[in-house]
């Protein structure tokens, strides 16, 4: 006798298991869109098509929302969340139907446009921008608009490489960010403004070397009361350097990059530490000075670490906080909203004050002068160093100073480079000035508290 034994067996439920992991691998879960590893696998798919198409045109777009931050701190990750998902559905209906749209991470997408030439690129790009901009989204009541910047990279599949693409398509964007946000920015390697970013990514590698090799250096400017009785007492705000040989660096040079490459943190503990030790070794010094002021960027808000290094500090050390003011910029506060009053809250317990920096150049919502709690508001330069002949300028410092000190506040006027603005000052009644002509930043190395007269 012989014959054989056949056994069935149903794999459907395994089959949809399989499948349901793989949808997962491959797609983002919040959104449903596809996510950045299935993205890029179809992007270096186009890039090795076959030599039928190498004369066909693709594009890449790169979008990355604005001022999402301000929802997500303000309303909560839940709204975050849900803004994302209804933006998702926007960005969708306007893409068309062969494109691949991606969520990459955050609040930033990808849209892949196949065999598309730089005029249909160009009029999706800006079709989603529009839509994204004449969406309100609505969360408890409250409505919300946001934007999206836009890069852009038209490339031929034979000629290009997937990091250079995507490097490409990031700069762009954030060229688009640069130029004012919610716009669309075309990829061109002579680009004057991607020439800059470039020149940003160099000095990356220049900083991480600095701070490994302690080669930056902080200088102390004197902050003067112009109508108040503190003539025996200055405060200072503390600027920092980058040395390399003989030369000086100054701040404009590489402070944008750090905050583009997430380095501000880095530099925010590197001079704390260095001013906490230095004030240290001076502290019989601290009857001479009113405040030391120290300026966060808007990344230390959020760091945990940093919170918990300083308290450590001024409560370890013979560093009286209540000399210490911390400056955030307005824009930094604003969009770190729960982080900055977290960190104002923890170290204002201490003793440390608050001063609220470059007023009136970021959203300039009075709002927020009057919800954060600071002590001291520092008028932006943009509008003091023009109050002399512009009009308009001074009619904007009167009003900020007038407001602020409505709401108990001291003010402060930065960009006082001559005698014919202290004065506009003085009369306007503003309390302190902050500028080169009434006081010029001194090396911290060459500097004396007890020989600082004002």
């Amino acid at each position: 006798m012989t014959g054989a034994v056949v056994i069935f067996r149903d794999m459907t439920k395994e089959h949809a298991v399989i499948h349901k992991l793989d949808h997962h691998a491959r797609h983002d879960s919040l959104t449903g869109l596809i996510n950045r590893r299935e993205f890029e696998e179809r992007l270096e798919r186009v890039l090795q098509s076959s030599q039928a198409d190498h004369d066909q045109q693709h594009i890449l777009l790169y979008l990355d929302l604005d001022q999402f931050k301000v929802i997500n701190d303000t309303c909560g990750h839940l709204a975050g969340d849900e803004l994302l998902r209804q933006l998702s559905n926007v960005l969708q209906s306007h893409v068309r139907k062969r494109d691949t749209l991606a969520r990459l991470g955050g609040d930033e997408f990808g849209v892949l446009m196949e065999h598309c030439d730089l005029r249909e690129g160009k009029r999706v790009a800006n079709a989603m921008r529009d839509a994204v901009a004449d969406y309100r989204f609505v969360w408890e009541d409250h409505t919300h608009v946001v934007g999206v910047s836009i890069g852009l990279v038209a490339f031929i599949s034979e000629d290009d490489d997937l990091t250079d693409l995507l490097k490409a398509a990031d700069a762009a964007c954030y060229a688009a960010k640069d130029n004012g946000r919610n716009r669309v920015h075309v990829y061109c390697k002579q680009d004057s403004d991607l020439a800059s970013r470039h020149g940003e990514m160099r000095w990356v590698a220049r900083i991480n070397l600095a701070l490994e090799n302690n080669r930056f250096r902080l200088a102390l400017q004197p902050i003067v009361p112009i109508n108040r009785f503190e003539t025996n007492k200055l405060a200072y705000e503390v600027l920092i350097r980058m040395q390399e040989g003989e030369q000086i660096i100054q701040p404009n040079d590489f402070l944008g990059a750090a905050e583009r490459y997430n380095l501000t943190a880095k530099l925010d503990y590197w001079v704390i530490r260095n001013v906490f030790k230095w004030l240290m070794e001076h502290n019989h010094e601290f009857d001479h000075v009113s405040l030391i002021n120290i300026n966060l960027s808007g990344q230390s808000l959020g760091d945990q670490e940093l919170l918990k290094y300083v308290v450590d500090e001024l409560k370890t050390q013979q560093i009286p906080a209540d000399k210490i003011c911390f400056e955030i910029t307005e824009t930094a506060a604003i969009t770190n909203l729960a982080n900055a009053k977290l960190f104002m809250h923890v170290l204002k317990k201490l003793g440390c004050v608050f001063a609220l920096d470059d007023f009136g150049t970021g959203l300039s919502s009075f709002e927020y002068m009057k919800t954060l709690p600071v002590e001291y508001i520092k008028i932006s330069g943009l509008f003091v160093k023009n109050i002399v002949n512009d009009t308009v300028d001074l009619a904007m410092v009167k009003a900020i100073n007038d407001l602020g000190h409505e709401m108990g506040k001291l003010m402060i006027a930065e960009s006082v480079e001559n005698k014919e603005i202290l004065d506009h000052l003085i009369r306007l009644g503003v309390d302190y000035a902050q500028g080169y002509f009434v006081g010029e930043p001194i090396m911290m190395a060459e500097f004396k508290l007890s020989q600082s007269d004002p």
